[in-house]
């Protein structure tokens, strides 16, 4: 039987701009949102995706100080440093990242319910 070469992977796009000049500087393609049920009708809200330009415990302060919630920075292992905030914040969270300039609308993706 005649050997197969396996073929390497090329990405064609992979030298072009993500378009730099959509995004805001420091953050990734896009910023995601989620909200996870914990016992009862409590709920836990999470945001992934913030570059590491931006220091996650000075916005955890700031989150914690204008929505009067808890919240801490995780370190996950496959997604990195992960924000957690107690409570449904999704709706407070865009709006106060698009108030900063840290994010455009078309970058958040809000998951959950």
């Amino acid at each position: 039987m005649s050997s197969i070469q396996n073929l390497q992977s090329f990405d064609p796009f992979a030298d072009a701009t993500k378009g730099d000049d959509l995004l805001p500087a420091g953050t990734e393609d896009k910023i995601h949102i989620r909200i996870q049920q914990r016992n009862g009708r409590k709920t836990l809200t999470t945001v992934q995706g913030i570059a590491n330009d931006y220091d996650k415990k000075k916005l955890v302060k700031a989150f914690k100080k204008k929505f009067a919630c808890n919240g801490t920075v995780i370190e996950h292992p496959e997604y990195g440093e992960v924000i957690q905030l107690q409570g449904d914040q999704r709706k407070n969270i865009c709006t106060f990242l698009m108030e900063i300039n840290i994010v455009k609308e078309e970058q958040l993706k809000v998951h959950g319910f």
